[in-house]
């Protein structure tokens, strides 16, 4: 007998990135399941102002606290899964997933898996400087045995700046995307032979096809990994 896929239950941050987890989630669920059909989604943010305002003062339980709320409304609207399109404040995921009231999956583990899968060996990280100075992929590669590498210091602010002031606004502008090309080209020096696009904004600018390095896309991996377990009925 058929049983329904599981329910995905999505704690937003940005919206670009939130977007786009959810605008695969759809497609691709369509292509895997038939036309027009997909899991069943649930989606809940609180403002992007409020998690900024804890990353800016290093308060990653007052971060935790936003994403079990979050987490908690979710659960209660049926979800039976959760993930977060968001690299950065995956920090603080750890605080809470043995109080969380689903299971979650975790978006550098997926990524990880993929690399690992794919054969690569050094991974450069990109996204915002908190998410590029922080633990969160570092972990999870060294899980798997894969080595990587941060951008410079400069062009962490590089970085933060173009998502912060630009992508998570939907701005797109050239200059903008040749200077994230060039952070790309420098990794790839640094012995890097793929990047992860650790914003979940970064894949509506930066593919395999513009890059000097093939490109990680944490947020379709993510939304893939959930279409898996929410069509093979199994929660993480």
């Amino acid at each position: 007998m058929n049983t329904a896929p599981l329910h995905i239950g999505i704690v937003a941050c940005s919206a670009e990135g939130a977007a786009l987890c959810y605008r695969t989630l759809c497609a691709e669920g369509a292509r895997r399941m038939g036309p027009h059909a997909h899991p069943e989604i649930s989606l809940h943010t609180h403002s992007l102002a409020d998690y900024v305002a804890c990353l800016d003062r290093g308060d990653l339980d007052g971060v935790a606290a936003l994403m079990l709320s979050s987490a908690d409304k979710l659960a209660r609207a049926g979800a039976d899964f959760l993930i977060c399109p968001d690299n950065t404040i995956h920090q603080a995921l750890d605080r809470i997933v043995a109080h969380a009231p689903r299971p979650w999956l975790h978006i550098a583990a997926e990524v990880a898996a993929v690399a690992s899968a794919r054969g690569y060996r050094r991974i450069g990280i990109l996204g915002t400087h908190w998410l590029v100075d922080s633990g969160v992929y570092p972990g999870k590669l060294g899980d798997r045995g894969l080595d990587y590498a941060r951008p410079t210091q400069e062009d962490r602010q590089l970085l933060g700046r173009i998502i912060m002031d630009e992508l998570v606004y939907g701005v797109f502008e050239p200059a903008s995307v040749a200077r994230l090309q060039g952070i790309v080209d420098r990794l790839k020096d640094d012995g890097c032979d793929a990047v992860v696009l650790g914003c979940t904004e970064l894949p509506l600018v930066l593919n395999d096809n513009n890059c000097a390095l093939p490109t990680l896309d944490s947020t379709r991996i993510l939304a893939r990994a959930a279409l898996d377990r929410a069509i093979n009925g199994r929660t993480p």
